[in-house]
């Protein structure tokens, strides 16, 4: 079980991360990019972050090259935002759990009906 210190800590890595990505100027790293998870070890020296693309797996997998290649500017305005004793090794891993959730959304929306009836007759209904 993780403790409430890495549990914190790993929220606040993940919002800094989230500001952090907007102000990086590198082509490979995808303006839609987006924080899946961040898991921290309970010793807080190493930080797997977990990052998925709206555009697709490749996108993200590009973009994972280029947060690498940024890793040493990103792990030094963490620890300067955050004011840690020690800044953890940050290892970004691509996922494709938005792409899979997206999909999984297409497959609903052509099992499920869409609901026709009208909002007036929901609204007679009630005020009877």
């Amino acid at each position: 079980m993780a403790s409430f210190k890495s549990n914190r800590f790993e929220e606040d890595i993940n919002r800094e991360l989230t500001a952090i990505f907007r102000e990086l100027k590198d082509p490979r790293i995808s303006d839609m990019l987006s924080i899946v998870k961040c898991d921290l070890s309970k010793d807080l020296s190493h930080c797997k972050i977990y990052v998925s693309s709206f555009y697709g797996m490749e996108t993200t997998k590009q973009s994972v090259v280029g947060l690498q290649s940024a890793s040493g500017y990103i792990k030094r305005e963490l620890f300067a935002r955050l004011k840690m004793r020690k800044c953890p090794d940050l290892k970004f891993i691509a996922d494709d759990s938005i792409e899979r959730s997206s999909q999984i959304n297409e497959v609903i929306r052509k099992v499920v009906p869409q609901n026709t009836t009208d909002t007036t007759e929901d609204n007679t209904l009630l005020d009877d």
